[in-house]
């Protein structure tokens, strides 16, 4: 299944929280975001004081190889392995670290591991997550979806 998440491909890794975490703002960007890859749409929705986000619609839903919806497969944890991916929750703890900044985890469905991560708000419409492995660092833009 390759692509199915690659999105999340680039968020591997290293946006610390900030000791001080500022009081969740109003403009949290809740609702259904499209990613740069055009491949998935997550929908965030706030849990508490932070932010979650659930895999709602893939490009290509359906395994190639199986003929069966796509399943969190690289997950090392054989019960997880077999959760569909449309469900699947990415992040849960996203907390505000800065104003329009949250950070937390994010799960990565392509190598089953999860990674720090952050999230900015940079218009009404967009959206970048970010992270870094070692010093490889990167980031993209989601795009809010339609309604």
């Amino acid at each position: 299944m390759m692509g199915r998440f690659g999105f999340v491909a680039v968020l591997l890794a290293t946006l610390a929280p900030a000791p001080n975490a500022h009081a969740q703002s109003p403009g949290a960007p809740t609702g259904v975001w499209l990613t740069q890859a055009g491949d998935a749409r997550v929908k965030i929705a706030k849990c508490g004081a932070a932010l979650c986000g659930t895999v709602v619609w893939l490009r290509d839903p359906i395994d190639r190889a199986t003929g069966k919806p796509a399943i969190d497969d690289k997950n090392p944890d054989p019960a997880r392995a077999q959760r569909p991916v449309i469900g699947l929750q990415i992040f849960n703890d996203m907390r505000p670290s800065a104003p329009g900044k949250w950070s937390g985890h994010i799960y990565n469905a392509d190598d089953g591991k999860t990674y720090e991560s952050s999230l900015s708000a940079t218009g009404p419409g967009t959206l970048k997550v970010e992270g870094c492995v070692g010093a490889l660092c990167g980031g993209e833009a989601w795009t809010r979806a339609g309604k």
